[in-house]
């Protein structure tokens, strides 16, 4: 997959996501790649993200009243969404074929995707609990 233009602002957000594990958002991602292109505005960050998604480069993870956050973990995973810090984490497990179920179960409806989020703790804020 070839990017339409491979710039060194693209580049450089597409690195910062991808080492990133914390599913990050723009702003974190500007002041990130800041670091590397320091002329870099925040503008040209959420139009690059833009491009980045609809490239297929990575997935957008929004949840009604807070930022978007980007993922470049492209493989079939859910999410857990922590409730104690608010960090997601990927969780690597078979998916069931919901879509499928849904479509038979309602033919009139056209169910283009689905969106699985577990909610709970991660480990940093589960072991706080046990401390």
């Amino acid at each position: 997959m070839a990017l339409k233009r491979l710039t060194r602002q693209r580049k450089a957000v597409l690195e910062v996501v991808k080492r990133a594990h914390n599913h990050p958002d723009a702003a974190w991602i500007y002041q990130e790649v800041r670091k590397v292109v320091p002329k870099v505005s925040l503008g040209t960050i959420y139009r690059t993200l833009e491009a980045l998604v609809e490239e297929g480069y990575l997935i957008p993870i929004t949840k009604a009243g807070e930022a978007t956050r980007y993922d470049a973990n492209l493989h079939p995973h859910l999410h857990l969404v922590c409730q104690g810090c608010g960090a997601i984490v990927d969780l690597e497990v078979d998916l069931p074929d919901l879509l499928t179920s849904v479509q038979e179960a309602y033919p009139q409806l056209e169910v283009r995707e689905v969106e699985v989020t577990y909610k709970g703790l991660c480990p940093t804020c589960k072991a706080a609990l046990k401390g």
